[in-house]
C-alpha cells in the first residue's frame, strides 16, 4: 500500500507548483527582455528601411574598452577611455599632424553628428592621437566638439580591427554607450551612408 499524500485534498502537489513557478519566472525574463531582443531584430534582422544591410561593418562579437587603455587629454591627466562610457562615440585614429585624410574624417564625425538634431548630444566625436604633438589652432577651432584625446598606437591598434590592408587610420569606428566597439566604416567613406547607420542606431536604441 503506498502511503498517504500529505498535500491537502484540492491542493497542487509541492513538484507542480515548483514547475508553475519556474515557468513564471521564466515569462518574467522573456517579458524583461522583449525590448531588447525587439530592437535587436529590427535593425539586424527585419531592416524596416526596405531590407538593406547596413554599411558598416558590424564587430562580431563585440569588442568592450580594454579596461587598461589610457588616454591624455590637453591638461594632461590620464584617464581611461572607458570612462567615457554612457553616450555613443565615433572615434577617428591619426597623428597631431592630421593630414587631408585626418581632416577628413573629423569633418565627417561633426557632418554626421550635426545631422542627428535633437539627437546630436547622444553622439561624440572622439580623435584618438597617436602622439603628443601640437595640433594646429585651425583644426581646433574647427572641430571643438572633438574630443582631442593622446593614447598610445600600438594599444589602439590590439583593440581596434581593420580590413584587409587597411589601418587603424583608415576608419571611422562606433562604440555603443555600454563601452563596446560595434561598427567600423571604410576606408574613404560615403558620408550619407555613415549618417544612416548612426540614424538607425539612435533610433532604435534608448542607450545613452
Amino acid at each position: 500500500m503506498s502511503p498517504a499524500s500529505t498535500t491537502p485534498p484540492g491542493q497542487p502537489s509541492g513538484k507542480g507548483s515548483w514547475k508553475r513557478g519556474r515557468w513564471i519566472v521564466l515569462l518574467l525574463a522573456l517579458v524583461c527582455a522583449a525590448p531588447v531582443i525587439a530592437s535587436y531584430l529590427t535593425y539586424y534582422v527585419f531592416k524596416p528601411t526596405g531590407g538593406t544591410s547596413s554599411y558598416g561593418t558590424l564587430i562580431q562579437p563585440q569588442r568592450p574598452i580594454p579596461p587598461e587603455l589610457m588616454v591624455t587629454g590637453d591638461d594632461g591627466k590620464p584617464l581611461k577611455l572607458a570612462s567615457m562610457r554612457g553616450r555613443w562615440l565615433m572615434i577617428s585614429v591619426d597623428g597631431s599632424a592630421c593630414d587631408k585624410a585626418c581632416v577628413t574624417k573629423l569633418f565627417f564625425m561633426r557632418q554626421v553628428r550635426a545631422t542627428q538634431a535633437g539627437q546630436r548630444e547622444r553622439l561624440v566625436p572622439v580623435w584618438l592621437r597617436t602622439d603628443s604633438s601640437k595640433v594646429a589652432e585651425v583644426i581646433r577651432q574647427a572641430y571643438p566638439e572633438t574630443g582631442m584625446l593622446v593614447v598610445d598606437p600600438v594599444a589602439v591598434a590590439q583593440w581596434l580591427p581593420t580590413d584587409a590592408g587597411t589601418a587603424v587610420t583608415d576608419h571611422i569606428y562606433v562604440v555603443d554607450p555600454s563601452g563596446n566597439l560595434m561598427m567600423r566604416f571604410p576606408k574613404d567613406p560615403n558620408p550619407s551612408k555613415i549618417k544612416g547607420d548612426v540614424t538607425k542606431l539612435l533610433k532604435y536604441s534608448s542607450n545613452g
